[in-house]
């Protein structure tokens, strides 16, 4: 399909005229570090961005104005003093709403955190701020991310900035919008089934799910243990892979985190993919539901990937269509248990007026939980229960061995894996809102790779005929970040995509 917008442009949200309002966050370092502009000039017109188009879109919330002022002047005071500035200098960041930031308030979306004060940063944060970046405040997602909408964030939902009325997918909603509205040239978000990769394709940005382990989960408030991961937003590839070469860091702190190499993410991206063998798994261009224009419009980023040199051909996975079943499984159970310590006593909101101990579990956690996490701790409690742990926990486990065992297979044969990212483009708010399934199947093309522990990068490569992003997947290897990054970077070479608020 055709690679130009159709007629009617989204919104611009004025972009024009804001500093720092269309520069990448490579470029926005570069210029910090030389002199050509100040970190405080760009953090000021990123948060004047955020008071202007945030009423409609509400990707934030919190926006942690005085701190990220402070922390400019501070950059700009240590390039003046001579100090060495960090490859983030101030960059502004946004950060999902379960990551700790010391001394501000971490919601995770949900009313029963709704003034918890964070008394220490997630290493990610210790990461960021140790290469001068800016974090700008808080973004929504839905509660304790779980969702594919960001609707079910317990205080509002976010807009998709491309169309306001549509969602900007989830659970990390409101970190994608952000980048899409130009607020923050990245952000943080965390993927426990999708919740970087789909939200970014639906939202027309790069969003990257890193190797399981790459990334420290320390200070990350926990959904699904062996699941989740945080990751990076961007408007470019090379963005991401500047913030991955900050983040992924071996970690004490996190039991699950890997020594794997560091650094160098962001070199030769433009190596290109002559000679790199791409697979398109068959049930990905197959799934329930999907769009055909979604689809076709894949298939023609692929032909563009293929024109650059690379070797394309049909793959399988043969257990895709069990993953579902087999995440709502894994996921809600491993929720049950994390989400246990949210009793009223020790963390968050507590009903008061309960006359004993249980009644204040019960009230507390009613009171302060929503409908589909109560929904999924409900389904978790009951998989791991005495009489169904082995039926149901333990076959799922068994089946996720399979599916991991389908990526191995299919990478001895390829280097990369391509499909569509989301079965559908944006879908109108509160269409799937009472039919949980069809929410759940909004994630049937992301979940396989999280259950893998595999690498994922979710691209732009068009738009469809209403002018909403599609976004192409490609899967790597575990620990293969560099060979997806490449291979991305191609793609977006290959298909420039038009911004929001860019002459592009």
């Amino acid at each position: 399909m055709s690679q130009t917008p159709p007629p009617s442009k989204p919104p611009r949200l004025k972009e024009e005229g804001r500093a720092g309002g269309s520069l990448s966050a490579s470029a926005i370092a570069g210029g910090v570090r030389s002199g050509e502009t100040s970190a405080e000039e760009i953090v000021r017109g990123r948060l004047d961005a955020v008071k202007e188009g945030d009423s409609t879109i509400k990707a934030f919330l919190a926006v942690f104005e005085d701190g990220a002022m402070e922390s400019a002047r501070a950059v700009d005071r240590k390039r003046r003093e001579g100090g060495r500035l960090g490859r983030l200098a101030g960059v502004p960041v946004a950060l999902k709403d379960n990551m700790l930031v010391k001394g501000t308030i971490t919601t995770c979306g949900s009313r029963i955190l709704e003034n918890y004060r964070s008394p220490y940063d997630a290493t990610v944060v210790d990461l960021l701020k140790s290469e001068d970046a800016v974090i700008i405040g808080k973004t929504n997602l839905d509660e304790f991310a779980m969702g594919s909408s960001t609707e079910n964030s317990a205080f509002f939902p976010t807009q998709n900035p491309w169309a306001p009325g549509h969602v900007p997918g989830g659970s990390s909603g409101g970190s994608a919008a952000a980048v899409a509205a130009g607020f923050a040239p990245v952000s943080l978000g965390s993927d426990t089934g999708g919740s970087i990769r789909q939200p970014a394709a639906l939202c027309g940005i790069v969003g990257l799910k890193p190797t399981y382990g790459l990334v420290s989960r320390y200070g990350l408030v926990a959904f699904a243990s062996s699941l989740d991961q945080i990751g990076p937003f961007s408007r470019t590839v090379e963005d991401s892979a500047l913030l991955l070469d900050v983040i992924a860091a071996k970690d004490p702190r996190d039991s699950t985190s890997k020594a794997a190499p560091r650094g160098g993410y962001a070199e030769g991206l433009d190596a290109g993919v002559k000679g790199l063998r791409i697979g398109l798994p068959r049930q990905y261009f197959e799934a329930q539901g999907s769009d055909p224009e979604v689809v076709a419009n894949v298939q023609e980023a692929i032909r563009a990937l293929e024109a650059a040199g690379a070797v394309v051909a049909e793959a399988s996975l043969p257990h895709t269509d069990y993953a579902v079943s087999t995440y709502y499984l894994i996921a809600p159970a491993e929720a049950s248990s994390n989400l246990a310590r949210f009793d009223g006593v020790r963390y968050g909101f507590s009903e008061k007026t309960a006359p004993d101990l249980a009644s204040l579990y019960e009230e507390s956690r009613g009171a302060g939980f929503g409908a589909e996490v109560k929904r999924r701790i409900m389904l978790g409690t009951y998989a791991l229960s005495a009489g169904y742990h082995d039926a149901y926990y333990e076959k799922a486990n068994r089946v996720r061995t399979l599916i991991r065992r389908d990526f191995e297979e299919a990478f001895e044969s390829f280097d990369l894996l391509a499909a569509p990212t989301s079965p559908v483009p944006a879908f109108p708010m509160g269409e799937r809102m009472k039919d949980p399934l069809s929410m759940y199947l909004a994630d049937i093309l992301t979940i396989p790779a999280n259950l893998a522990g595999i690498p994922g990068i979710s691209v732009p490569s068009g738009l469809t005929s209403k002018g909403l992003p599609v976004g192409l997947q490609l899967l790597a290897p575990a620990f293969a970040e560099k060979t997806l990054l490449r291979a991305a970077f191609a793609l977006e070479s290959a298909r420039p995509f038009p911004r929001l608020g860019s002459n592009d």
